[in-house]
């Protein structure tokens, strides 16, 4: 087969390129080697960002996914620090007041990306490819060839889009982007059924308890009564400290006084499963000749929250764009699609960063006890974190020294 795109991967940033390029009227071919549904190891939260993307792409798609029952409104998040004081960010101010208008949301991967996939099958520009391995990729001057292994699945692409994940061997050997344990979060994922105290309006919950630091324990509620449990931990401090995350996770609900209480009528439902998080803690080069690496598989997750899927989105929408002006100009060469690092990291840089910076304030107890303080009174820093998960022009602020001024002056 033959096609403009190709795009490897039909999870959310996958999804989300191939609606964009749907929408400007571009065929494309989505490869995946999944069947789906399938299931994700993944904290299960959807930040405002994935309303905004998948509205900007076609309204409709967002309506669908608001009416889908699968998933339950999310309003916020929680953050606790060491010293137990807790900070609610809500993911847009005065929501109390649009209790009609969720941006954020809560739901099973399993059901999230299968929404995604079946949005993808009612787009006739679209052809999608379940059960296919994409194993060989090879570069000639008229285009990427693709295969799997007995090469009874080739396709020829003009560019391609790398989005099938953390472990993608593209990225790894075309790419030239290796895991670098500084830039990578350990986590495991349980379902538990009956946690007491979940917040009224079902704000995610990460906890950093002192014996986890500097990673954290998540509650993240779910519709049908479960809620989403799991422990993140950078690999070097996990390797370094041979840390066994599964067992911190049990000892610290069955014996921290606070998750002791809330885990007391509180059941697992089925396993405890691994999984890896490359990081957005260090800038890396996103794309090359007739490539360009989307989400996980350009190591875009969010250094402080963990937050994969929002910047997989947007970064597939910014490849899709990318794309479509490579075909235009039928330049499809490593310095035009230079344009696709600049406009991802100049969309998620700002807060990338930040969120690198109060990742590594965690390492510091003492330091992460006083931000929350601070934040607990001051009008600003609260903004400063809520920016992280809804878009305002607060952003621009980052970059001004006199932010940070009046921040210490709590001004």
């Amino acid at each position: 087969m033959e096609t403009k795109v190709c795009i490897i991967g039909a999870g959310p940033g996958g999804a989300c390129a191939a609606l964009q390029l749907a929408q400007l009227g571009i065929e494309c071919i989505v490869v995946d080697k999944a069947v789906f549904p399938r299931d994700k190891v993944c904290g299960d939260g959807l930040s405002g960002k994935v309303l905004t993307i998948l509205e900007r792409i076609d309204k409709g798609i967002g309506e669908r996914l608001q009416k889908a029952a699968f998933k339950m409104d999310s309003w916020g998040v929680t953050f606790v620090a060491p010293n137990r004081i807790g900070m609610d960010i809500p993911y847009k101010p005065d929501y109390q007041k649009q209790k009609n208008d969720p941006r954020g949301f809560v739901c099973k991967r399993i059901d999230f990306d299968n929404f995604l996939v079946d949005e993808l099958k009612r787009r006739s520009e679209i052809r999608l490819f379940e059960g296919v391995s994409i194993d060989k990729y090879r570069l000639e001057e008229d285009g990427y060839y693709l295969s799997n292994n007995d090469g009874s699945f080739q396709v020829k692409a003009q560019i391609v889009l790398v989005a099938n994940g953390a472990h993608s061997s593209f990225t790894k050997d075309v790419a030239g982007i290796k895991m670098e344990p500084e830039h990578y979060v350990a986590g495991i994922r349980a379902y538990y059924k009956g946690i007491s105290g979940l917040h009224p309006d079902s704000f995610i919950e990460l906890h950093f308890l002192k014996n986890m630091l500097p990673g954290y324990l998540w509650i993240f509620p779910l519709p049908n009564g479960e809620a989403n449990v799991g422990v993140g931990m950078l690999s070097n401090t996990a390797r370094n400290k041979k840390v066994n995350l599964k067992k911190l996770m049990l000892d610290t609900i069955a014996t921290d006084p606070t998750m002791k209480d809330r885990f007391q009528n509180a059941e697992l439902v089925g396993s405890i499963d691994g999984y890896g998080l490359p990081l957005g803690s260090k800038k890396r080069k996103l794309h090359g000749e007739r490539y360009m690496l989307i989400g996980d598989a350009g190591y875009l997750i969010d250094p402080f929250t963990g937050e994969g899927i929002g910047n997989a989105l947007y970064s597939g929408r910014i490849a899709a764009q990318q794309a479509a002006a490579a075909i235009e100009a039928n330049d499809y060469s490593d310095r035009f699609l230079d344009a696709y690092d600049e406009n991802v990291y100049r969309i998620l840089g700002p807060e990338l960063q930040v969120s690198t910076k109060l990742q590594k304030l965690i390492k510091y107890p003492w330091l992460f006890n006083m931000l929350m303080k601070m934040g607990s009174r001051n009008r600003q820093l609260k903004e400063l974190m809520s920016c992280m998960f809804h878009e305002v022009d607060l952003r621009k602020k980052l970059g001004k020294p006199m932010f940070y001024v009046k921040l210490l002056f709590n001004r």
